[in-house]
């Protein structure tokens, strides 16, 4: 189970997802601080079936309910943007970390290279 998951991070263009990371973190900020008022109301009319005039209770009705689906959609939209900041600001965190895992891997590679280079000198020198 655990290749595909391998084979897919590969096939991820990590350099993409790091230099596009800071740009995500700054529109989900921007996004956050945009006032609900730039948004253009909708229109809430809908033609009647029946060409009939609804009684003044049954628009009352009907404006109370738009009010609380509003009131539901503005709570939701806001629980969004707070999650789309949130993930954008852990996926700014996780590319550093991801950055960082690179440049150890680096050293670490290096490291070894360098110790199979002395062992091989050392090697070399005890038995020739």
């Amino acid at each position: 189970m655990a290749i595909p998951w391998l084979s897919a991070l590969k096939v991820i263009p990590w350099g993409d997802v790091i230099s596009h990371a800071p740009s995500v973190l700054e529109k989900a900020r921007d996004l956050m601080t945009r006032k609900p008022a730039e948004a253009a109301p909708a229109s809430m009319a809908t033609p009647n079936a029946h060409d009939e005039v609804p009684s003044l209770g049954e628009l009352k009705n009907r404006l109370l309910a738009a009010n609380v689906q509003i009131d539901e959609l503005q709570q939701r939209q806001t629980q969004l943007t707070q999650t789309v900041s949130e993930l954008a600001e852990q996926n700014a965190a996780l590319v550093s970390v991801v950055s960082g895992l690179r440049q150890t891997l680096r050293q670490v590679v290096l490291g070894l290279a360098l110790a199979f280079v002395g062992l091989g000198a050392v090697a070399y020198t005890q038995f020739f």
